[in-house]
This record gives structure tokens, sequence and C-alpha cells, in this order.
């Protein structure tokens, strides 16, 4: 099992919207017979590539043993169900790490292979499986993707100067570890400020990856230059706004993009709304690059589920923070965070911090 966790893990920004699996399947020494993960969306799901190795390495399978990061899907999606192709290949075993949380699925793929007499075992490497695959959890389960906010600042937080400028606080490797998460992500979310100031393209350059994610812009009053960085050839750009103006809105679909009006209270956009809309869409992982406003808007409004934060070992004094979300009266107002790792990325260190409670669905 654990080199299909390893399987999952090393491709889990290639397979979005669909789950990262890896499958390894052995004979009864344990000897490895094939291996395989899901391929890019419409692609073969791990189990069929395991499959298909096995048949290329001039082994058969019959009787085997299938190592599985999830459950093996029972519905005909863009592929066909991978527990038909295990019945059909006569595996006698099957281990699997957890259910599919897809409602489609839901424990059906181990009842069909339990009705065709495979065995199934159902636990091993849970904890793990779940963790590459938080995602596609928190779309099946909360309808919305994992909403994971990227900052970079000094050790003292601040994420710009008091002029606005920002690049670059931190390295090279810490930009291009930033492009990584990014990769994995299906959507990459900024604000109308960022992109005023900036003119960002939001896309993964310095990471190799066979698709770029969805650019997603909040953009109350309809305010994006068409002739922006966000628009990128062949990439989907969403643009959230709170009024949407016929001419404005015009203007920017002719340009290629979508634009989906959500007002919320003050004219801003609905933010809660914007998540649902996503997870409509078939958005995992929402990596969100923005500035402290819009910062500062996830968290208050209870949005958020992770952060990682870049730090450079420098101090800038008064600026802009990682998020506006104070004044604060009391400590306990705070939002409470849990550490994961913190692993040094070139000069910098880069800190994961989940929010408290988030990934509890």
């Amino acid at each position: 099992m654990d080199r299909a966790l390893a399987l999952a893990r090393s491709f889990a920004h290639r397979t979005c919207p669909n789950p990262s699996v890896g499958c390894v399947i052995t004979d009864g020494e344990g000897r490895v017979l094939g291996e395989g993960h899901t391929q890019p969306g419409g692609g073969a799901h791990g189990e069929v590539m395991a499959l298909r190795d096995a048949a290329a390495r001039g082994h058969h399978v019959r009787g085997a043993t299938v190592h599985v990061t999830l459950e093996p899907c029972a519905h005909q999606g863009r592929t066909g169900p991978c527990c038909d192709a295990l019945v059909a290949a006569g595996v006698g075993k099957v281990i699997a790490s957890l259910g599919d949380p897809n409602p489609r699925v839901a424990g059906q793929g181990f009842e069909r292979l339990r009705a065709a007499g495979i065995a199934v075992e159902v636990g091993p490497g849970a904890a793990q499986a779940r963790e590459i695959n938080l995602g596609f959890f928190s779309r099946m389960l909360r309808g919305t993707p994992w909403v994971r906010m990227k900052v970079a600042a000094s050790l003292d937080g601040t994420t710009a100067l008091h002029n606005g400028r920002s690049q670059w606080i931190t390295s090279e490797a810490a930009r291009a570890d930033g492009h990584a998460w990014r990769a994995r992500a299906g959507a990459v979310l900024t604000g109308i400020g960022t992109v005023q100031e900036d003119d960002p393209r939001m896309d993964v350059r310095l990471f190799d990856t066979p698709r770029q994610p969805i650019a997603v812009l909040v953009d109350s009053q309809l305010a994006l230059n068409p002739g922006a960085n966000l628009f990128q050839p062949g990439r989907p750009l969403l643009v959230y706004c709170a009024e949407a103006d016929t001419a404005r809105r015009a203007t920017l679909e002719a340009a290629g993009a979508t634009v989906i009006a959500l007002p919320g209270p003050g004219g801003k956009v609905d933010l809660a709304a914007l998540l649902h809309d996503l997870g409509q869409r078939e958005v995992n992982d929402l990596h969100v690059e923005a500035g402290h406003k819009l910062n500062g808007s996830l968290l208050r409004e209870g949005l958020l589920d992770e952060l990682i934060v870049y730090l450079a070992p420098r101090l800038l004094g008064p600026g802009r923070g990682m998020a506006a979300i104070g004044p604060l009266d009391e400590l306990a107002a705070g939002v409470q965070l849990e550490f994961g790792a913190i692993t040094p990325i070139g000069p910098d260190l880069r800190v994961l911090a989940r929010v408290a409670g988030r990934d509890r669905f």
C-alpha cells in the first residue's frame, strides 16, 4: 500500500477533477505484477492502468491482490467502472484505503466486488489517502473546494510595502514551490486589486504540468481590463461580480471571460456562493493568491481551510499584512490554526497551517 500511496501522491497535480488514485497488483508471494495511477482528467483510472501494466509485463492477475488507495468506482463516467474491470480480470482480493465519497459510488464498488466473490479489505493507509485527495472529499461532502491560501511575507508578517511593492519578498525557490501548489489546484483565485496593481497571469510556469488551473477573479464592479494578463489562450477565466453591467459584461465576455453575478451584502461578491459554484464546476482545490482585503474576507466569513505561508528571513516593518481581519478586542476572536509541516525552501520557510477543525468533514 505504501507504493500505491506514493503513486497517488506523486501525480496528485495531474488528475483534477478526478481523485488521484494509486494501484499496485501483487501475487501470492507479494511480488509486483503491475502498478498504475490515475491519468489526467478523462483518462484511465489507477486500477485500469495497473491491469494494463501487468499485461505489458506479461503477468496474469487471476487470483492476485489489488492494493488501491480509493474504492474502485462503480459508475460510468468519463471512463468505465473500475470494479467491473477488476472482476473481469479475475483478481482474488482488493485492499482499499477507504471508500469513495462520491454518491455515485459510496460503497457500490465494494458491493459489486464482493458479489463477484472477490475478498475486500478496507482501511490500510486511510488517513494518507484522504489527505492526498482532501479537495475531492471536500467537494463531494461539502459541495465546495478545499480552499488553500498562499502568502509570501517577511518574518514580521509584511506582504507588501506601504506603497504596494512586493516583488520579490521571498526567493525564486519559494516562487517555484508556490507554482507546484498552483499546479495541483483546479482553480486559482485572486482579486481585482491584485490584478490592477500587478497584472499577474496566475498560471503555472515554474512547474511541469499537463494542464493549467482555471483563473478565477473576484471583481465586484467588473473593473477588469480586457487586455489583462489573466486572459490566456485556451484557459478558462471566471469573473465573479456583484453588478453585471451589461456593457462591461459584454466586453469581458468578448475577450474570453465567463461572467457570473453573485451579489452579496454591501455590493460585494457572495464568496460562499462563489465556492459552491466552483464546486458545481468540479473544482476540488482552490488556490488563493490575493491581497489582504480578499484574504481577510475569506477568513472572516469562515471560508478558508488552509494557509501556505512563505516566510523570508528579513524584516520590513509597517506595510500590508497577510489578511485584514482586525482590529480585534479579544484574543479569542482570532482565527485558531493548527500547524502542519514547517519546511525550509531555499533561504525561506514554508509553513503549512490549517484552520482548526476545517478538515473534519
